[in-house]
């Protein structure tokens, strides 16, 4: 099924896309970066740059962490990162039901896939 990717470039030079969203909501789901990055398939160091990247981005962090010890480091999203993913989902939803339209004329033309 054809999915619709949104990607942001905002004015400031900054950008957003499903792969920092997703990250959130492992980093929301994992409870760490660390554990979010294995789950996405990536190093704790590509990850935990993405969520610096996200948290310098905004005005306020959208990740905010906690020391390991013992029992290992933590993360979650602060009130802001919730909105955040929210108003993604919200407007990749919107734009989906938007584009249904044309987007079904447009996978009907498709050739079929090689098998």
């Amino acid at each position: 099924m054809t999915r619709i990717s949104l990607k942001f470039d905002f004015a400031n030079g900054e950008r957003l896309g499903p792969g920092k969203v997703d990250l959130l909501e492992q980093v929301r789901a994992q409870g760490s970066i660390a554990a979010a990055g294995r789950a996405m398939g990536m190093s704790y160091r590509r990850a935990w740059l993405l969520i610096d990247r996200v948290n310098h981005m905004f005005v306020e962090p959208a990740v905010v962490t906690q020391m390991g010890g013992r029992g290992g480091g933590a993360a979650t999203l602060t009130p802001f990162g919730e909105t955040l993913v929210r108003h993604y989902r919200a407007l990749q939803a919107k734009t989906a039901a938007a584009a249904a339209e044309d987007l079904a004329a447009l996978e009907a033309a498709l050739r079929p896939a090689d098998d």
